[in-house]
């Protein structure tokens, strides 16, 4: 409340001092005004970068091809989605549309489909796609050397729950990847040690309710020199068998057949025929007997040094006809190949395609690329796709920070032209990896 008015005690000093005014509330209005203002602004901001934020992970989910978000009632013949000339516009706007009927099989030999632990999609299109697929390999295992020990790892990997919901309605097969790490010298040229491979092998696949393992040993082979050495060789080429007709005299309950299945993996031939690296018709034979299926690696011709298409045509053709020298093959005046073929053993060739891409630094440089990558290259620099017809492969250019990209990834027209040549063969197919590809992919198979 006001103070009393006082006289001062000086004499001079008789002017009555009056009360000091009342506190006014325009400081207390001013600072409410700032914190209302201030308020305003954060919450415009914060409403700008959540809308930002929103749309792209809309964006980014949207690219990711999220399982089981959009499907069409048609299949992409009916939409008019194969063939050599498309846009960006209608890869971007149809690629996560996958057709609603996923047990029709339009590829009815083997399909052989590897997902790998680093990509998780792989591991929801094996499920949401199964029936289009006769087996699947999860890349798990591998056989190391630790100290004097030979040691199966990969087991933390293994899923079991994941390998069900595969399995449900009776398919495909799981048949696991072991990689033959280990120095090969020793346990090839040691029967004890042999066995002692053998038996890993096997009694993981019991353990676990495999249906059998894909092995991949030969490019390994390779690189330690175990195949110029005619005794090695032939070492190597011993071990097939014997781990092949362990295999398929295991007897396991879960299997209707009671037998377990090997897959091998090989690598493509090069120009160099007499190459004693090179896997041949002849070694093909002699295996055929123990081993269910050969995961023949067409893709990978081109490289960062040498950028190129995947997998020319040319070259696929070539590969098949090296593993498959009975099939006649002849060149039509349209450019396409007639094939004839009698081979017996094709059946067992798993044609390779692959589901990623590459996206190139001109004149060298660049790396692969996956499904979701390569929809974010289409949207962001929108370019016209070419179809190159001696490859039969679909590629597009752009350039970023002045340099020039050329980029090959697979199409439906690509990977439709390679099941006709796998038809006209005869053989299988192998897809690395089922999780690098567009969801769309699936409605050929």
């Amino acid at each position: 409340m006001p103070r009393k008015r006082v006289k001062s005690s000086h004499a001079s000093d008789h002017t009555i001092h009056s009360a000091p005014k009342p506190p006014t509330h325009k400081h207390k209005s001013s600072t409410r005004f700032k914190f209302i203002f201030f308020a305003i602004i954060f919450i415009f901001i914060l409403f700008i970068v959540l809308t930002y934020h929103r749309q792209w992970r809309r964006q980014r989910d949207s690219a990711l091809s999220p399982v089981g978000e959009s499907h069409s009632e048609l299949s992409v013949y009916e939409r008019g989605l194969v063939g050599p000339h498309i846009s960006y516009e209608q890869v971007v706007a149809e690629a996560e549309r996958s057709w609603i009927n996923r047990t029709h099989r339009h590829f009815n030999a083997m399909v052989l489909a590897y997902v790998t632990p680093w990509n998780n999609k792989g591991y929801e299109m094996a499920k949401k796609f199964r029936a289009k697929l006769t087996h699947v390999s999860p890349v798990w295992y591998q056989l190391k050397r630790v100290g004097t020990e030979l040691q199966l790892l990969g087991r933390h990997d293994a899923d079991q729950q994941w390998i069900a919901e595969v399995r449900k309605d009776g398919h495909p097969m799981i048949l696991p990847r072991f990689l033959l790490e280990a120095s090969p010298v020793e346990f090839l040229t040691k029967k004890m040690q042999r066995k002692q491979v053998i038996d890993l092998i096997v009694s993981e696949c019991k353990n676990m309710g495999f249906d059998g393992v894909v092995l991949e040993a030969w490019s390994v082979w390779t690189a330690y020199g175990i195949l110029k050495d005619p005794r090695l060789r032939k070492m190597a080429l011993q071990f097939l068998e014997e781990l092949g007709s362990m295999l398929h005299t295991t007897k396991v309950e879960y299997r209707l057949d009671g037998n377990l299945e090997l897959v091998f993996v090989i690598s493509p031939p090069n120009s160099n025929q007499n190459d004693p690296d090179m896997i041949t018709a002849t070694d093909i034979a002699r295996l055929s007997n123990h081993v269910d299926g050969f995961s023949l690696m067409t893709y990978d011709f081109s490289s960062v040094y040498h950028p190129g298409p995947n997998a020319p045509l040319d070259w696929v053709h070539a590969c098949l006809h090296f593993l498959l020298p009975d099939t006649v093959v002849k060149q039509q005046v349209n450019g396409k190949m007639e094939i004839e073929t009698t081979d017996k053993l094709a059946g067992k060739i798993l044609m390779g395609i692959n589901f990623y891409g590459n996206n190139y630094v001109l004149p060298k440089g660049g790396g692969p690329i996956l499904g979701h990558e390569y929809l974010s290259l289409l949207r962001i620099n929108r370019p016209k796709l070419h179809w190159d017809n001696q490859s039969m492969e679909h590629y597009f250019d752009y350039e970023e920070h002045l340099k020039k990209h050329r980029v090959f990834y697979p199409s439906l027209e690509s990977i439709s032209v390679r099941l006709e040549v796998a038809r006209a063969w005869g053989v299988g197919l192998s897809i690395w990896e089922i999780g690098q590809g567009l969801d769309y992919f699936f409605d050929i198979l």
